[in-house]
């Protein structure tokens, strides 16, 4: 979907998509656990922090301006998320917090005889809120859904099985960080309306991946970090508004009575809303640079809100791509489903890529992940990472130093081929 113009001025979007710090030329690759910072996004930071660093609420200039650059980007993430209205973001340290606040807020609702649904591939962002109402008294039981050891997906009849007239939350990753598994949102979101339950998402590790459109999936909550989509640290979630104006978050008695203020815990980082409001910027800019491909595909939407559509399509197609390089190879170079002693976790059928985002997670057979990471790094110039993502699926594999590798839209072809020889010398080396 990217031709090799658009890869060249992505990159240049990006000061350190092709080398570090230190000038060493390399591949980044670690990007599930935060991708590197875009140009604009940086700028745009800076430029908050010292134009307007007065605090919002003053009758001078500052303090306006910064009001006027937290309300743009809470505006530009409805717009990504398709949200009815800035009013519906809150912001927050991280996604851990705010999946606290949320289930915080939610428990007060609850009797003890509740349960709340998730699966066997959560972030544990995604699992202890919620075991900690269960050790609070405030629900029974959490419950999760198997998934299926052989290609990582969520088996859905177990899920189904396991929501009932007691279920109050379903609660699901968007994505598995470990697997790369993509979960079918739209069909959990209606085993949850079945029973009147909320509908919580996780889309941290979707986030930069592909669409999230909060009014097609239905969802009551979603939350994600800007971090994970080359902006600074910090995070959004989306609130239904009437979920919004009901549940009594734990709050400061002069905090503001209504969202999103009530839901946010101390003063706004208008260099934070900055920052994530030139990442919205850029990718806009991608949907233009590719619409004519599009024709009327997204005609639904308008404006923003369909180049957003158009450029995370646009996104996802390119990633497939990647993704099929990672696992086939080329001519001179075995992808991970050839390469010798290697074990892949997750799905790994070409036919089926877009059921999955470009996370690989992976063991060498005789050889520890920390050292394979090592090497990576020290023979080959690939950032990968080695280690626990915070996945319940990893405790569950059993594996707690894999070695996982994420792509986005800077990465390349030339460098999938360069880490997989790489590799494949790591491989035969022993």
């Amino acid at each position: 979907m990217f031709d090799k113009e658009l890869i060249e001025k992505i990159r240049a979007r990006f000061p350190r998509a092709e080398k570090d710090f230190n000038g060493n030329i390399r591949a980044f690759f670690d990007n599930g656990t935060g991708t590197l910072v875009l140009k604009q996004a940086a700028r745009a930071e800076h430029d908050a922090r010292i134009n307007c660093s007065a605090n919002i609420g003053g009758v001078f200039d500052e303090s306006k301006q910064a009001m006027k650059v937290i309300l743009e980007g809470r505006q530009a993430v409805a717009d990504f998320l398709n949200a009815p209205s800035p009013e519906t973001i809150i912001s927050g340290e991280s996604a851990t917090s705010l999946v606290f606040n949320i289930s915080y807020a939610l428990g007060k609702e609850f009797t003890g005889r509740e349960n709340v649904v998730a699966t066997d591939y959560e972030h544990y962002t995604n699992v202890s809120p919620w075991e900690e109402l269960k050790n609070q008294g405030k629900i029974k039981e959490v419950r999760y859904a198997r998934v299926n050891m052989e290609d990582g997906t969520i088996d859905l009849n177990h899920l189904e099985g396991l929501i009932d007239e007691n279920t109050k939350v379903v609660t699901i990753s968007a994505a598995s960080n470990f697997l790369g598994t993509k979960s079918p949102l739209e069909k959990i979101g209606k085993m949850a309306q079945k029973v009147g339950s909320y509908y919580f998402i996780d889309a941290v590790h979707q986030i930069v991946h592909g669409e999230i459109d909060v009014q097609k999936l239905d969802c009551d909550f979603l939350v994600f970090s800007a971090y994970k989509i080359f902006s600074s640290h910090g995070s959004f979630l989306y609130g239904k508004k009437e979920h919004l104006k009901t549940l009594k978050p734990f709050k400061v008695k002069t905090a503001p009575t209504t969202a999103p203020g009530k839901y946010e815990w101390g003063t706004r980082n208008q260099a934070f809303f900055a920052a994530f409001s030139a990442v919205i910027d850029h990718l806009e800019w991608i949907g233009k640079e590719v619409q004519h491909l599009y024709d009327r595909k997204f005609s639904e939407s308008k404006g923003r809100q369909r180049l957003l559509k158009i450029a995370m399509d646009a996104i996802q197609q390119n990633e497939m791509e990647l993704s099929e390089a990672v696992l086939k190879g080329s001519e001179d170079v075995p992808g991970l489903l050839d390469m010798p002693r290697v074990t892949v976790y997750g799905l790994t059928d070409i036919q089926r890529l877009k059921e999955r985002v470009p996370t690989f997670s992976f063991d060498v057979e005789g050889i520890s992940g920390e050292e394979v990471a090592k090497r990576l790094w020290d023979e080959g110039k690939v950032a990968a990472r080695s280690g626990h993502f915070y996945s319940l699926a990893q405790d569950l594999h059993k594996k707690q130093t894999v070695v996982r590798i994420s792509l986005v839209q800077y990465n390349t072809l030339e460098e999938v081929r360069g880490f997989l020889k790489s590799l494949k010398a790591i491989c035969e080396s022993r």
